[in-house]
């Protein structure tokens, strides 16, 4: 039980405690007294510049020592004169301490990057130590502002509905029209399932990729892509594709893309052999026999048709086109079969089907040209077919041989005598036509009685001159060859000498210098081997106007 004099002591200690409570609070400082914000735009374009104002100040009593201000850019971000997304301004950089009152602004420029309607967010740190305080204190603030505009056209040029099986063909088509350029811009694909991939212009990385580079103001392009589409009736198979920028290993996207294609039942099914095969790859001086298949897989007899061939390439010989049953005009690239000449094109029943043919040839010689194709569109009532078949390029080795020539100065009797030396230059120039061609070789055989000299002129291709003495086989390594090389420039070549030492069964008879000559090589464009032969030299030299025929026969 309380008598007075504890309960006086009771009320002091509370009045201390109220007191010293009071005492503190009024002392303790309160980090609200630094105001720090960031002033900048709520929403701006893509890649336009935006400025974000840091301002502080010091709404308190007391002086903040060694101040240290961090602004973090958006992530992303492209900033002006700065090197890295996050920027710390130490004390010196502040004007030092921070007086009661004080206040200051930074100023923060900067280029955002992402897609649109996506939130960028500012950071602002300010750091300090009050005076006569040892602990330090932080303030920080954010600022978001909103990309409300992508000002890249971005989009599919892609049909709505497709046939099972049927090639199809679609563009990406791109366009900038942001004030600042877009750097590193890369766009990507996701098919649907069923999707067979092709091919694509311009070429792509892993079928999937492709890199396009800077693109400035008013500048765009597109990509096209090649493949087949199967699927059962009525399914819808979506086309998906995202365009961004590679920025430190990261992919930024700026905008997608995506739409879908029904497959459709078809009505009029066109299939198109060459030479008895759908995948014809042709070579230059072919003759191609063309079968057009046709059948109706509508639900109505169709009548009165006409089937359209139109022929397309600087490879065709329209000269030699020929057909039994087709019309066709000289000067025209275009096949014409009617149903007054062919009996299933005046009545194509449910279920039917049906099949015209043509022949033509492919000149041996059309120019230079790269990633060279043929290509036949098809029209049948409202159907629409395009084939395009790859034509293989035209390699040309010719071998050449020479007593008289200013490359080596040959020596010996001629005509040619028993068991005496004479030599003689062989020259080899290597042509590509039509596409570019890799792991080209050129090869021929040495007779018994020739030996190499070993003299090889340019010396730049004695690297790549190789023979085997068993074998006697020559092997020049000539590699890779771009179209037109040795056609539309002076043909890549190579000499070499030899000595030939005639034996008493050879007299009175031309002797063989050197084998018949192949040059073999990989087309880049078809992928198909590519073969061509010269015939053997002999020693009446038909390339050397200084030898008679009669100075080539062994004595």
């Amino acid at each position: 039980m309380f008598n007075k004099l504890n309960l006086s002591i009771v009320i002091l200690a509370l009045a201390t405690g109220i007191l010293g409570f009071y005492y503190y609070q009024k002392n303790i400082y309160s980090k609200e007294t630094l105001k720090l914000e960031i002033l900048s735009q709520d929403s701006v374009d893509l890649l336009e510049e935006v400025e974000y104002i840091v301002k502080y100040k010091n709404n308190g009593n007391a002086r903040l020592e060694e101040p240290e201000l961090t602004f973090e850019f958006p992530e992303y971000s492209i900033p002006a004169g700065e090197n890295s997304l996050r920027v710390v301004k130490k004390t010196e950089d502040l004007g030092g301490p921070i007086y009661p009152g004080q206040e200051k602004i930074f100023r923060f420029k900067a280029r955002l990057l992402g897609k649109e309607n996506e939130a960028k967010i500012a950071k602002a740190t300010l750091s300090y130590q009050p005076k006569n305080l040892k602990a330090r204190y932080e303030s920080a603030t954010s600022f978001i502002t909103v990309i409300k505009k992508v000002p890249l056209t971005f989009e599919f040029d892609l049909p709505s509905q497709s046939e099972s099986g049927k090639d199809i063909r679609f563009k990406l088509n791109y366009f900038s029209n942001t004030d600042y350029p877009i750097q590193n811009l890369r766009i990507t694909v996701e098919y649907p399932s069923d999707f067979e991939f092709i091919e694509s212009t311009p070429k792509s990385l892993e079928k999937i990729e492709w890199d396009l580079g800077s693109l400035n103001k008013a500048e765009g392009g597109r990509i096209e892509i090649a493949g087949k589409l199967r699927g059962n009736i009525n399914d819808e198979k979506i086309f998906q594709a995202k365009i961004g920028i590679w920025q430190g290993g990261e992919f930024i996207l700026l905008k997608t893309a995506q739409k879908g294609v029904e497959i459709a039942k078809p009505d009029i099914n066109i299939t198109q052999q060459i030479n008895g095969s759908p995948d014809y790859t042709a070579s230059p001086g072919d003759l191609l026999h063309y079968e057009i298949s046709f059948k109706n897989f509508g639900e109505v007899p169709l009548t009165n048709l006409f089937l359209i061939n139109r022929l397309d390439g600087a490879a065709f010989d329209f000269q030699t086109l020929k057909s039994n049953s087709g019309d066709f005009e000289p000067g025209d690239n275009s096949v014409v079969f009617d149903w007054k000449r062919v009996q299933e094109l005046q009545f194509l029943n449910v279920g039917g089907e049906g099949k015209v043919e043509f022949w033509i040839k492919l000149k041996e010689d059309f120019g230079v040209l790269n990633n060279t194709a043929i290509q036949n569109k098809v029209y049948l009532s409202q159907a629409k077919e395009e084939f395009i078949n790859k034509v293989n390029t035209k390699l040309v080795i010719d071998q050449k041989g020479y007593f008289q020539d200013e490359i080596f100065g040959n020596s010996g009797p001629i005509p040619p005598k028993v068991g005496e030396s004479t030599t003689y230059t062989i020259t080899w120039q290597a042509k590509n036509y039509y596409n570019n061609t890799k792991n080209i070789k050129v090869k021929a055989v040495l007779p018994r009685e020739v030996k190499l000299t070993g003299k090889i002129f340019p010396e730049g291709e004695a690297g790549k001159f190789a023979f085997d003495s068993l074998s006697r086989e020559l092997v020049w390594e000539v590699g890779e060859m771009s179209a037109g090389q040795g056609v539309q420039n002076s043909p890549l070549n190579i000499s070499f000498q030899v000595v030939f030492i005639p034996t008493a069964s050879q007299i009175g008879m031309t002797a063989e210098l050197i084998g018949q000559a192949s040059i073999t090589g990989e087309d880049q464009w078809t992928k198909d081997s590519i073969l061509a032969l010269d015939s053997a030299i002999t020693t009446d030299l038909p390339d050397d106007d200084t030898v008679s025929e009669q100075q080539g026969i062994v004595q």
